[in-house]
């Protein structure tokens, strides 16, 4: 009796594991890092402040790095350098208080983060995921700017750079 209920839950998790996964086939995924081959000769991301092309051949350098800002946020940001007129940069902000796990200040944080999201959502209000300068500090001259809202989106945007710089190969980076 125990293996036949055992063979049957087995069957049937089987069964739902196959839909599934030939469900998530089918439904693109909204909102998430994507990375696919593109046109030759090219790299180009979209996001939700725009979107970005430039020639491989064009590239000069591709950069990843950390800082923190006036104490408060760490920046963690991609920058794409071309020949040209303007550098692309591409970052990730984070409170300080994200780098100190399980401190209560921490939690308090992330949790009014995902209030606002949450409001924004409802509201059709995009400034959350709006680049953020403070002028005239922030303000560059000849600087392409995007804000990526993971920094697992960020760490796949480089990859994806990076790749396409490196094999010359086109690809296409898509991200929320």
């Amino acid at each position: 009796m125990f293996r036949k209920t055992l063979l049957l839950w087995l069957t049937g998790f089987l069964i739902c594991s196959v839909q599934l996964s030939a469900q998530d086939e089918t439904t693109p995924d909204v909102g998430k890092a994507g990375d696919s081959p593109g046109p030759n000769r090219f790299w180009q991301a979209t996001l939700n402040g725009g979107h970005y092309m430039v020639a491989l051949d064009r590239i000069s350098s591709v950069s990843r790095h950390k800082y923190l800002l006036d104490g408060a946020v760490i920046v963690d940001e991609v920058t794409v350098d071309a020949l040209g007129q303007a550098l692309a940069r591409f970052y990730h902000i984070s409170p300080v208080t994200d780098a100190a796990p399980g401190n209560a200040v921490a939690d308090l944080a992330k949790r009014g983060r995902e209030i606002v999201e949450k409001a924004a959502d409802r509201a059709g209000n995009d400034v959350q995921n709006m680049v953020i300068k403070k002028y005239p500090e922030t303000s560059h001259a000849r600087t392409i700017e995007y804000r990526i809202l993971s920094a697992a989106d960020l760490s796949a945007l480089h990859a994806s750079v990076r790749s396409a710089w490196e094999t010359g190969r086109g690809r296409q980076f898509g991200a929320k």
